[in-house]
Order: structure tokens, then C-alpha cells, then sequence
């Protein structure tokens, strides 16, 4: 289901209505049993039925590492494609979910996340960006990306790269899971995590004295994450009322794009 969230977030993203899918499968038959893959296509179906996709084939291979993924196929007004960029200087950045899933699936593997812990995260994760990509459409919506591998800097930074705008980021406003915070205090931070601070860290100009559990939060790389979406200032509060009232209750406005400022994300 997860898998499958996250596939049709790249949809969602670009401002369009995910419709057909195909799986794309790599399983171990000989050491495996298959009944996890049933359970695994399973899922997936469940999970695009609950978005109105049809799934129209697939290609499965044996290989020795379980890989399960799908293609998907939407369908978008050529005058309303959305992109990663196409800021404007004064856009409100919004973001649809909070932080910390890659620390916590850290934690899990460590054995160290709680029952509980593990529900809420993976309900996260498997929550659709579809009622988020819906509500977008009636703003004035300039730019928007789904928050994965790169963690929100780095997608962040992907927004503004030969833009020339930059970011004035409110770390206080960023919606986190509580836990994460906690668990990354415990040194459970994915190696990802460090790759994406070193790949993007001469565009990030942050006070000295941030927190690095924060730097490690915002950086983590997050699974079926939020849509970061970059809306006109004057409609930023309709939007987030919007989100709210469509069951996205941490939705909130973490961030402004700054005109000609190099190409950097600032804190506060």
C-alpha cells in the first residue's frame, strides 16, 4: 500500500488524476514464500482502487531481492501542468505532512519504535496526496513536488535551482512527528539523510546554532511524503483552511520564496 501511495504521489504533484497502473515486481521464488507476494499485490490494489486507478498489467521477474513497485499513467490539462518549478517571488510554501518518517522506519528496524509508533507512521505513509492534489487546483498554485528521498531541503533546493529566488524557511512552523525527534536524538538518522546534507549543503545557510537534530529532520529522507505546494501569498490561508477542512490537519505554511537571493534556503 505504501509502494503504491508513493507511486501516484508524482501524479499528484504535477496537478494530475492518476488513472491506469502497472506493477513492476522482482521476487525471490526459491527463498520466499509467494503468499507474501499475493499479499503484497494485494495491497497495492486496494490502495489504487481507493485512488479510481485500474490496474492494467505488470512485469514481474525472479531476482534474489524483493522489489515491488508500480508505473502509473495520468491524465492532465496541458495549461495546468505543474512543476517543480515556476516559483514567484512572495509564494507561500505549504506542506501536506510532517517529517521524520525515514528516522522512525530507522527506529523500527532497530527494534526501537513502539507499537503505536509503527501504526501511526505507516497510516501516514499510506495516506493518498490525492484530497491535497485536489484542493490545490481551485488556488493559484505556481510549483509543487512530492517530499521523498531528498528530504525537504533537497527537494527544496530542486524548486529554486536557476530560479535564482531563494527560500526564507520557519523551522518553527514545520510540521514533525513527535517521535522523530526523539529517535534522532538516539543517533537513529538514515544514512541517506548525511548524503543529502553534503549533496545540497553550499545552498543552505542556516544560524550556527540550529539544532542538529532539526538539521537531521529536515534533511531525513521521508517514504509517500507530503506535497510541498507553492501558492500565492494572498491565497495561502484559503489554501491551508482548505487542506485542513479536507481531513489534512498538519498542513501549515513553513516557508516564503525570496526574489534574487541567490539561490540559498535561510532559517529562523
Amino acid at each position: 500500500m505504501i509502494a503504491a501511495a508513493n507511486a501516484l504521489s508524482d501524479i499528484y504533484a504535477m496537478g494530475g488524476v492518476p488513472k491506469t497502473a502497472m506493477n513492476l515486481v522482482a521476487f525471490p521464488l526459491k527463498t520466499m514464500d509467494i503468499k507474501i507476494l499475493h499479499r503484497i499485490l494485494e495491497g497495492g490494489l486496494d490502495k489504487l482502487k481507493e485512488a479510481g486507478v485500474v490496474l492494467v498489467g505488470g512485469h514481474s521477474v525472479e531476482d534474489n531481492e524483493l522489489k515491488y513497485g508500480l508505473s502509473v499513467t495520468g491524465f492532465v490539462h496541458p495549461d495546468r501542468v505543474l512543476t517543480k518549478q515556476g516559483l514567484i517571488a512572495g509564494d507561500r510554501l505549504i506542506l501536506t505532512k510532517p517529517l521524520g518518517v525515514g528516522i522512525i522506519n530507522t527506529a523500527i528496524k532497530g527494534g526501537v519504535a513502539a507499537a503505536e509508533v509503527i501504526e501511526a507512521v505507516t497510516a501516514l505513509m499510506a495516506t493518498l496526496n490525492r484530497k491535497a492534489a485536489q484542493v490545490m487546483t481551485d488556488f493559484a498554485v505556481h510549483a509543487c513536488t512530492d517530499i521523498t528521498g531528498f528530504g525537504l531541503l533537497g527537494h527544496m533546493a530542486e524548486m529554486i535551482v536557476g530560479t535564482g529566488h531563494g527560500v526564507a524557511l520557519d523551522v518553527g512552523q514545520i510540521p514533525i512527528i513527535k517521535e522523530a525527534r526523539e529517535y534522532a536524538g538516539m543517533g537513529l538518522v538514515p544514512g541517506g539523510t548525511h548524503n543529502n546534507r553534503e549533496f545540497r549543503k553550499d545552498m543552505i545557510d542556516f544560524p550556527a546554532g540550529l539544532d542538529a537534530i532539526i538539521w537531521d529532520i529536515l534533511f531525513d529522507p521521508q517514504t509517500s511524503g507530503g506535497l510541498l505546494i507553492a501558492v500565492a501569498p494572498e491565497q495561502a490561508a484559503a489554501l491551508i483552511e482548505r487542506l485542513r477542512d479536507n481531513g489534512i490537519a498538519r498542513a501549515a505554511v513553513i516557508g516564503e520564496v525570496i526574489a534574487d537571493a541567490g539561490e540559498k534556503i535561510t532559517a529562523a
